[in-house]
């Protein structure tokens, strides 16, 4: 057999877009036969899909799954326009996809992600199953990021708003799981959704974050002139990071359907009521293309390429 080289992979590659693993796999397979290896990956359905591979895929859907309240997958699959993010197919295929995400420990290395026997087919990896579904649907497809949630020691809820555009995965720490404290659960999920805090409590913020906001405040109250002292500009500063932390702090948040508790109030009301132990733990929550740089296109245009 041939010896591989890195030059080799690196020649495939760039005559047909596939990626490094798919090229060195291909070439694997012919022996390190050039030719044979672009009809291989032809055949695979990865060169087709590497012809999409400079666009951009901005748009998709948001999904999450979660399995007797215990284990849970929030996942992102992109596509490049919001007709295809619609498309009955595209979301049936979104759902394959958070199947395979959460039996999967590979959620911090998506390569290693990729390359994974694709479960309802194990004849193919679950790269090569989003090649053949972008040849099927014709535009560029990634999956994006995924988390998994392991609730053992309580429960976890899923909230998906907007048709996938929002998708949030809460957690929490408790005693009894029952309708009162899952539904207090989804309420929180949907605060989340509408509100983005950006921390749990308190105790997640990173202290650079706080000191960074400190420099900020600071200059802005220096910026004002007021002409106060330094230990009463101090103080307003303080003030002002703790107001600010009341918004960026899920538990600290007032709650959206009774601005006169906290979201962490209102936990402990449900908790007392339902005579639980009710402590969140952690939150996910996915954005369809947050981060990402979006291509203009007019929904016209956008039909009349779907119909040619």
């Amino acid at each position: 057999m041939a010896a591989i080289t890195a030059g080799m992979v690196k020649e495939l590659r760039e005559m047909t877009g596939a990626g490094m693993m798919d090229c060195k796999k291909a070439l694997a397979a012919t022996d390190g036969d050039m030719d044979k290896a672009v009809e291989f990956l032809r055949e695979k359905g990865l060169a087709a899909a590497a012809k999409k591979a400079g666009r951009i895929a901005a748009e998709g859907v948001v999904t999450a799954l979660v399995q007797d309240d215990k284990k849970a997958t929030i996942v992102e699959v992109n596509s490049e326009t919001d007709f295809v993010a619609k498309n009955a197919t595209f979301q049936a295929y979104v759902g394959e996809v958070a199947e395979q995400a959460i039996a999967s420990s590979n959620q911090d290395d998506m390569d290693a992600f990729m390359a994974e026997q694709w479960v309802k087919d194990p004849a193919l990896t679950v790269a090569e199953k989003l090649s053949s579904e972008i040849a099927v649907i014709g535009e560029k497809m990634t999956i994006r990021r995924f988390v998994n949630i392991d609730a053992a020691d309580g429960c976890v809820v899923s909230y998906i708003h907007g048709g996938g555009r929002i998708g949030v995965l809460l957690h929490a720490e408790t005693s009894v799981v029952n309708d009162a404290v899952k539904d207090c659960l989804k309420n929180v999920a949907m605060q989340i959704a509408a509100l983005k805090p950006m921390y749990l409590d308190r105790e997640s913020v990173p202290e650079e974050f706080i000191e960074h906001e400190r420099e900020i405040l600071k200059a802005q109250a220096m910026n004002e002139n007021t002409g106060k002292p330094e230990n009463i500009i101090d103080k307003m500063i303080i003030g002002r990071l703790n107001k600010e932390l009341k918004e960026f702090c899920l538990v600290d948040q007032a709650y959206v359907k009774d601005g006169d508790m906290t979201v962490g109030k209102y936990v402990e009301s449900v908790a007392k009521e339902a005579g639980a132990s009710i402590k969140l733990k952690e939150f996910v929550r996915f954005e369809t293309g947050e981060g990402l740089e979006k291509k203009e296109e007019n929904f016209a245009e956008e039909v009349a390429k779907q119909m040619a």
